[in-house]
């Protein structure tokens, strides 16, 4: 039997995030903490975020209720079979996920290892990252792409979608030259025509990828065919069967959309079978995400930057062991997920 906790979590951002899909300025987070009759604790998070990925907050909370009574009532069975019996009662991957972190994270701390080495003997070290600029005023951009500069990163993405996106991309490039690889993160703003024109106007100050510069298969299959540029689907990869159908060069993937650890590793390997390349990203988690990430990035052996250098734009004390170093987030140490306590 397991003693099982849900509480709410507020994280403001230092400075709110402009997006084509709105403007974030205060993260909530629900935290999920399950304790053994060993007395070993597990935590995991679920976030929701609705005006990205159209799931209400109370929803992703209600299911977690109804799991929680599930695990409370769990005798014997093993950790995927928990996650089974609470997808067959409620199948909401965001909720899902704080059940899956935080029965690898009891696993990890039982064992006395990562869960990076529970999932391989072959884990990374580190894993790389990139900065993000969200969509601010060139002279804003210039700034925080010298900073990203300073700060030893070599890829960042850039929010765009809003309208000034050529001035913000020269601005950065005047700012830092080639010492950055761009990426650019449209959330799905244009039409298939606008995306091939915004693209092939942006291109010219030299891009890494377009991360969702349409939404849906076909419309990105489209715009890959039709641009100089490597296209990556994000907020489409939640759509059924879009993981394997090939339409994209890369694949973000994130824990909470996908429900969890084990599921990452499962969509991982279906994306690299059809030829695409996974990386991970996360939707400004807390830190018990960001670690979820990293450990399976580890694992997979992801070697392009991921979208998990985010835990710094909190006002909140973070844990200094998942903040990127030279553009690098080290594989937490500790037991499980490495992170002790919500906020570590």
């Amino acid at each position: 039997m397991l003693d099982v906790s849900v509480d709410t979590v507020e994280l403001p951002l230092r400075t709110p995030l402009r997006t084509a899909w709105g403007t974030l300025r205060t993260r909530s987070i629900l935290v999920l903490t399950i304790v053994g009759s060993d007395g070993v604790v597990g935590r995991g998070e679920a976030a929701p975020l609705e005006p990205y990925d159209g799931v209400p907050f109370p929803a992703v909370a209600a299911a977690l209720e109804q799991y929680a009574e599930i695990l409370r009532r769990s005798r014997g069975r093993s950790g995927a079979g928990l996650v089974d019996a609470c997808r067959d009662a409620v199948d909401l991957p965001q909720a899902l996920a704080a059940v899956d972190m935080a029965l690898w994270d009891r696993a990890g701390r039982r064992e006395g290892r990562p869960v990076a080495a529970l999932l391989t003997d072959r884990a990374a070290a580190s894993v790389p990252v990139n900065a993000t600029i969200g969509a601010d005023g060139p002279d804003a951009a210039a700034r925080a792409a010298a900073a990203a500069v300073e700060a030893g990163f070599d890829t960042v993405k850039v929010k765009v979608g809003v309208g000034d996106d050529l001035a913000r991309l020269q601005a950065i490039r005047a700012a830092v030259g080639d010492r950055l690889a761009l990426r650019l993160d449209a959330n799905g703003a244009w039409s298939v025509d606008e995306a091939v024109a915004r693209i092939e106007e942006l291109a010219t100050v030299g891009l890494e990828l377009v991360e969702e510069p349409v939404h849906g298969v076909p419309e990105l299959r489209e715009v890959r065919e039709r641009v100089p540029v490597r296209i990556a689907m994000d907020e489409t990869a939640a759509l059924p069967g879009a993981v394997g159908a090939g339409a994209a060069d890369a694949i973000c993937l994130k824990v909470s959309r996908g429900g969890g650890i084990g599921a990452l590793t499962v969509q991982a390997a279906l994306i690299r079978a059809v030829g695409g390349e996974p990386y991970l990203a996360s939707t400004y988690d807390g830190p018990l995400g960001i670690a979820a990430a990293v450990h399976v990035a580890a694992a997979l052996g992801v070697e392009t930057p991921c979208g998990l250098a985010t835990l710094d734009a909190f006002d909140l004390p973070m844990p200094a062991a998942l903040l990127p170093v030279d553009g690098r987030i080290a594989v937490p140490p500790g037991p499980g997920l490495g992170v002790d306590g919500p906020l570590g």
